[in-house]
């Protein structure tokens, strides 16, 4: 028997998921079955998977010791993977910490989390490697939450990624960005001068599933969700434009993707830009930053003091570079 105390980590989550996460020898139907021969008891009775688990409840797992890992087998497998984040650099722009979220300054070449490359560096690891050394996490005493990041940013994209330090934090920063109450602003230079000094574009995007690229029209079609982007000139510098977005919607390259079918692509951009334009600047990735986020939380929301407050990175070098005099 084994027996499983909830902190408040894994707390607000299904207890069938809490045990996939903790016992990972545990295959699907076992476990289904183990629940339903009232071999997995919660709080000393008969539960099922769908239960929410609340802090202070008691698992009690009645099931074959295989399952779970001997002290060797588990010193092995955390070294293999729960560690494997100590190998990422301790280097980490930090714009913003709490007990609740960490918003970092991603830089430009660095993936957030593992790619086909199979790179230990991602941003993740060095946001874990950050958090293990401060002793804000241990995976030790974790036994189904990881810090995570709530929102993504290609490769070559650079700017402001926020991850939750706790599983409550994780929800609701989740839940803020599915009602868009995390705006998000960038700054981009594109090739091309759009034809009005501000505007707020309307149309709609596909992404074939397994596909690296996604396709935008003007009209609604099978698939396609709408999306809006909305841009304002700041400056102008020959063919060259900088830009100030706001997503109202966010979906995958949606400005790069959005810009690009106005005639207006991103400077740098090889998969929906000028190929040919880029290698004149000789510019090898997008000049895009997602340089501001600003939160707007509920008084109900473990969030709340974040209301209304606004958080920037640095200013990205492209901009100095093409846009000398340009202050923000």
């Amino acid at each position: 028997m084994r027996e499983f105390i909830i902190k408040l980590n894994d707390s607000g989550q299904r207890l069938d998921k809490f045990l996939q996460k903790a016992i990972p020898s545990l295959s699907k139907g076992m476990l289904y079955k183990s629940i339903r021969t009232k071999n997995i008891k919660l709080n000393g009775k008969r539960t099922y998977g769908a239960d929410m688990l609340s802090e202070g409840d008691v698992v009690r797992c009645y099931i074959n010791d295989d399952f779970f890992e001997n002290k060797t087998e588990s010193i092995n497998k955390l070294n293999d993977k729960k560690y494997l984040f100590l190998k990422a650099p301790l280097e980490l722009k930090i714009v913003y910490e709490d007990d609740n979220i960490i918003i970092v300054n991603k830089p430009v070449g660095l993936v957030v989390h593992d790619d086909d490359r199979k790179s230990e560096d991602t941003l993740i690891a060095r946001v874990l490697h950050y958090l293990y050394e401060s002793g804000k996490y241990s995976p030790e005493t974790e036994k189904s939450f990881m810090p995570a990041l709530c929102n993504r940013l290609d490769r070559n994209t650079s700017g402001l990624v926020i991850a939750a330090k706790n599983a409550a934090a994780l929800r609701e920063v989740n839940r803020l960005i599915r009602n868009n109450s995390v705006h998000k602003s960038y700054l981009c230079i594109t090739y091309n001068i759009p034809s009005k000094k501000h505007d707020t574009l309307h149309a709609y995007h596909y992404r074939a599933e397994g596909s690296k690229s996604v396709k935008i029209s003007l009209k609604k079609q099978q698939h396609y969700h709408e999306i809006i982007t909305r841009y304002n000139v700041l400056a102008e510098n020959g063919k060259l434009a900088l830009l100030k977005i706001d997503l109202i919607t966010g979906r995958t390259h949606q400005i790069r993707a959005h810009m690009a079918f106005i005639n207006t692509p991103l400077l740098g951009d090889n998969k929906y830009g000028n190929v040919k334009i880029n290698k004149q600047y000789n510019v090898k990735y997008q000049l895009l930053c997602a340089y501001n986020l600003t939160f707007e939380s509920e008084k109900d929301s473990i969030l709340a003091y974040l209301n209304g407050k606004r958080f920037k990175a640095e200013l990205p070098l492209f901009v100095n570079k093409y846009f000398p005099d340009f202050k923000l």
